[in-house]
């Protein structure tokens, strides 16, 4: 039987080097398969892949053409043009730690490293392509979304208490009524198998359902405990980023999400997500570093769109707005006019006049190039209301905002957030709480970043601290990430308490741990530790 089927299969290989093609094609006619087809990159194998269904793909990671094993992976397994029948083995010489991570969390059937002998791929092969065929009604099932019958399926099959498939379907299962919501179900049957055999995936579904099931600590406490092992750090960090996310702890959501994208950077939606609630954190540095990261990944990828290049230009152009270094304003200007010549040699029939209009627009602001900018905007024609792309609207907004234009700005904020509120495919949950975090800063304090603390040092030096605490305040709000205000604003807490005003300990507090956790410059330090001094003699404690 296993001959046959082995005989019968269909088998694609995935390899750009031809002396590689050769000897895999003599070597697997030589083990009895039989139906082999051959693809020297990631374009010739998605046609073969539109036109002929295959029992296994044996796909090479480092093809240099186009895209790249991963991306080819990603976009068959996106597009269904290889269903969960169809098994998939990596092969790859390099085994750094980011690529395996990431590689494995697309789940492939195996990966074998080069090099390799052919008895090696033979068993590899063999062991998938059996695996495949046995459970292959079950693999239908699942393909055609009728997880309730595909568990039922499951469940007769593991009546053979011999069924040497077992613990695959255990998993197949558990997947499936964590797929269907089945979160009380899941939970019990996670903790009925894990009382047979601690699988790793058993304890990751369990920590899904229980979090599914609003059981925070218990789940906490579990991944917490998953974080100490190498096995499952990653999957743990992503559901603990997840979970601080459902309670509204955006800070510790950032710090999971970012870890785990250090070891798995080629994820594409969660790097999305570290954006979106790093931007709600008011972390424009760290939302400008992973843009950068989707523009370099996405490339060639499912995920390459001209929205890649734009919104890494314009979390450039929020990171440069709040700080102060010009140097760092200076560079991140010419990366911001690369990210545009890229998308027009990228895309050049994609129509994005009107939000790269925005993008110079700001560019121009950027440079104190006023009457540039507002130009720039008022030529937009303003008959056009229609949102086409929420995050090119919120940037026209922040547009009108930063150029005085503050009623058009908070209109087109409500256009932008009723629109997400109809259209919720359009914008995640923490994306439009932070759209919402935007109209409602930008209402509350009419001058942009830039202006806003220049018009804050100018009043501290000229000795009006009320208006300047007031200033300073209200940028730290916007700016909570930026040193030289928190620095700024503590001196004025204590300057403005020395003339008998109430002193604000818990903003206090908030500016210090900021100073403390960063490296300040020399002139910044000695102030910082002036002001220590200062807070020791009035027996202030701003340490928490």
């Amino acid at each position: 039987m296993p001959a046959k089927i082995f005989s019968k299969a269909k088998i694609l290989i995935v390899e750009e080097q031809a002396l590689a093609q050769s000897y895999m094609k003599q070597s697997l006619e030589g083990l009895g398969f039989r139906q082999l087809r051959f693809a020297e990159h990631a374009i010739a194998a998605k046609e073969q892949c539109q036109i002929e269904q295959f029992d296994l793909i044996v796909c090479s990671f480092n093809l240099s053409k186009h895209q790249d094993g991963y991306q080819l992976y990603e976009e068959l397994k996106v597009k269904r043009l290889i269903k969960n029948s169809t098994g998939f083995i990596f092969i790859s010489a390099e085994t750094s730690g980011s690529l395996v991570h990431s590689v494995l969390e697309l789940q492939p059937d195996d990966f074998l490293v080069k090099p390799f002998t052919i008895y090696d791929l033979k068993n590899r092969i063999e062991k998938v392509l059996l695996r495949k065929h046995h459970l292959k009604n079950i693999y239908q099932l699942i393909d055609d979304e009728n997880d309730s019958k595909a568990i039922k399926s499951i469940d007769q099959l593991l009546q053979n208490k011999s069924n040497s498939y077992s613990a695959i379907l255990l998993r197949l299962k558990g997947d499936a009524l964590l797929r269907l919501n089945r979160n009380e179900q899941a939970k019990a049957f996670f903790k009925s198998v894990l009382d047979i055999q601690k699988f790793t995936w058993a304890k990751v579904g369990l920590v899904e359902a229980l979090i599914a099931n609003n059981e925070h600590t218990l789940a906490h406490r579990m991944l917490r405990t998953m974080l100490q092992r190498s096995e499952t750090r990653l999957v743990a960090l992503d559901l603990l980023g997840k979970l601080e996310l459902k309670l509204n702890k955006f800070d510790d959501a950032q710090l999971f999400f970012s870890q785990a994208v250090e070891i798995a950077p080629r994820n594409i939606e969660r790097q999305k997500t570290l954006s979106h609630v790093s931007l709600l954190n008011h972390d424009y540095e760290k939302n400008y570093l992973t843009q950068k990261d989707i523009a370099s990944y996405a490339k060639h990828s499912i995920h390459d769109n001209p929205d890649v290049y734009l919104n890494a230009a314009r979390a450039g152009i929020d990171f440069a707005l709040t700080t102060d270094q010009t140097d760092q304003v200076n560079r991140i200007s010419r990366q911001t006019n690369q990210y545009l010549s890229d998308l027009k040699k990228q895309f050049p029939n994609s129509n994005n006049q009107t939000q790269i209009d925005v993008l110079n627009a700001r560019l121009h602001y950027l440079k104190d190039e006023h009457q540039k900018a507002k130009a720039l905007i008022n030529q937009l024609d303003e008959s056009d209301t229609q949102i086409r792309s929420v995050d090119g609207a919120l940037d026209k907004a922040k547009a009108f905002h930063e150029l005085g234009f503050h009623h058009k700005a908070q209109m087109l904020f409500n256009q932008i957030i009723t629109h997400c509120e109809r259209h919720p495919s359009v914008s995640d949950p923490v994306y439009l709480r932070y759209i919402q975090q935007q109209q409602t800063e930008r209402r509350d304090i009419k001058l942009g970043p830039k202006e806003l603390n220049n018009h804050a040092v100018t009043q501290f030096n000229k000795g009006q601290l009320n208006t300047a605490l007031e200033a300073f305040t209200q940028a730290f709000r916007i700016m909570p990430k930026n040193a030289s205000i928190a620095l700024n604003l503590l001196q004025c807490l204590f300057d403005t308490s020395s003339q008998g005003q109430s002193f604000n300990l818990m903003l206090a507090r908030k500016c210090y741990t900021l100073l403390a956790s960063q490296s300040l410059e020399d002139e910044q330090a000695m102030r910082f530790d002036k002001i220590k001094a200062q807070a020791a003699k009035l027996n202030i404690k701003l340490s928490e």
